[in-house]
């Protein structure tokens, strides 16, 4: 399930929060997955584990800058 792609600001800022919330659940299940192949002695590349940690703390930045515009509207 390794995913190659790395989520710019911009391409997430666009989504909805509906797709914020699928793209943060899936992110959650991939370093999951990394953090087992990394305890079970079968992780190939490490830095994916650190590119989906920040993919994460991307899109909770985003979905939190985005309740905080909505609230203030």
């Amino acid at each position: 399930m390794a995913k190659a792609a790395l989520y710019k600001a911009s391409d997430v800022r666009a989504k909805t929060p509906d797709e914020l919330d699928t793209l943060l659940n899936d992110l959650r299940k991939e370093q999951f997955n990394l953090r087992f192949q990394r305890a079970t002695g079968q992780a190939e590349g490490t830095a994916r584990v650190r590119e989906v940690r920040r993919e994460i703390a991307r899109v909770k930045t985003i979905q939190a800058e985005k309740s905080r515009s909505a609230v203030q509207a």
